[in-house]
């Protein structure tokens, strides 16, 4: 599976902004999407995840209330809604997915085997 994200740039504080991965490669009904990010000098934090099959979702306290991910299954694609956007959303956004990921290992970056290249997103206050 490869990913492809795409979607970020430049904003001001309270603007939104849709970013996608795509998924080229077959998809699984068992996959989990997700989407991380990472900050300057931070470690990669969880954002939010969705089922392939069923389209559960999960996200960070965070983010809960401002964004939401969903997903087109025919085109392969995962979106990630961001509004309200805040300044410490400022970070590189990556996808990623993994064929088999339960829900105790899910908020953990190192459970997934597929990243994508990432997206910048910058919300200046």
């Amino acid at each position: 599976v490869q990913l492809q994200a795409s979607g970020g740039g430049l904003v001001q504080a309270g603007d939104s902004l849709r970013l996608s991965c795509a998924a080229s490669g077959r998809i699984f009904s068992s996959y989990v999407m997700g989407w991380f990010r990472q900050a300057p000098g931070k470690e990669r934090e969880f954002v939010a995840a969705i089922r392939w099959s069923g389209g559960n979702t999960y996200y960070a306290d965070s983010v809960k209330g401002r964004f939401t991910i969903s997903r087109d299954n025919a085109k392969n694609t995962v979106y990630l809604q961001m509004n309200s956007l805040k300044a410490e959303d400022t970070a590189v956004y990556y996808c990623a997915a993994d064929r088999a990921i339960i829900l105790t290992t899910m908020r953990l970056p190192h459970a997934y085997d597929y990243w994508g290249q990432g997206t910048q997103v910058t919300v200046s206050s």
